[in-house]
């Protein structure tokens, strides 16, 4: 956009949402204009960042409470996050969007009561919606985490599903023992890594999974592919074994594993 205003174009067009639309900036000296709201233009911005105007200055889309989070922008479109510097989605060789929905199809979501255990920025239900989930109940713990999922145009809203998406905020190591046995036919299970997280890879909650879910219902688990030499663990097929031993037939795909209530 500078580099039309300094060639001495008038108009510039292109996306400020991350590519959901497209529509034409009116450019000035002083300002710039979208959509009929004047802005200043910005001071210079740091690299891999996404900003935001409010307050009457653009701000990073990123917090501080003990861990610096912010949402990412990457080749795709669709950001990812990371927290303390580490990325959070996988975003390499495919649109973290795109890579959801991959997963999501694993578990034919169709016509389905999803549990979507780690809701994230919202990609795994996002992925489901557009699928025609019948509902998905979405968990998420971090609050700054769903602070993002507002400023991000690739997030779903939930008030926009007509109520086929309930987004709640809590720990889902928690609170899936208020859960009803049987009460979902899929489960997506996204979590942390092992190190942050270790109580979602236990074996108690893998029991807590096979209860909620009905026979024949099928849960995919993302696990990553942890560098076994530097880890010394074969996460993937440490899984494998708990959710088998919790009552699923289980086998690898993709970057985790694929589990069908026996």
């Amino acid at each position: 956009m500078r580099a039309a205003r300094d060639t001495g174009e008038a108009y510039w067009t292109g996306s400020l949402d991350l590519g959901r639309t497209t529509d034409t900036a009116v450019l000035q000296a002083a300002q710039w204009s979208w959509r009929g709201v004047a802005y200043p233009w910005p001071d210079r911005l740091k690299d891999r960042t996404l900003y935001r105007f409010a307050d009457d200055e653009w701000r990073a889309v990123s917090r501080y409470a003990g861990s610096l989070i912010k949402l990412v922008p990457t080749p795709w479109g669709a950001p990812t996050f990371e927290i303390d510097g580490i990325k959070m989605l996988p975003t390499a060789r495919v649109s973290p969007f795109e890579d959801a929905r991959r997963k999501v199809a694993l578990v034919e979501p169709r016509g389905r009561h999803v549990l979507d255990t780690c809701g994230g920025l919202g990609y795994f239900a996002a992925c489901c919606l557009e699928a025609g989930v019948s509902r998905i109940d979405s968990f998420e713990k971090n609050a700054d985490v769903l602070w993002l999922r507002t400023l991000n145009p690739w997030s779903p809203d939930p008030e926009a599903t007509d109520g086929r998406l309930r987004l709640v905020h809590a720990d889902v190591a928690d609170a899936i023992r208020t859960l009803p046995d049987a009460g979902f036919d899929a489960v997506l299970h996204d979590p942390p890594r092992f190190g942050i997280a270790g109580e979602l890879y236990s074996q108690t909650f893998y029991d807590q999974l096979a209860r909620v879910i009905r026979r024949g219902g099928r849960l995919f688990h993302y696990t990553g592919a942890p560098n076994r030499l530097t880890s010394g663990r074969d996460v993937p097929n440490e899984v494998a074994r708990r959710l088998a031993k919790a009552g699923f037939r289980t086998g690898l795909a993709l970057d985790g594993v694929l589990a069908t209530r026996r």
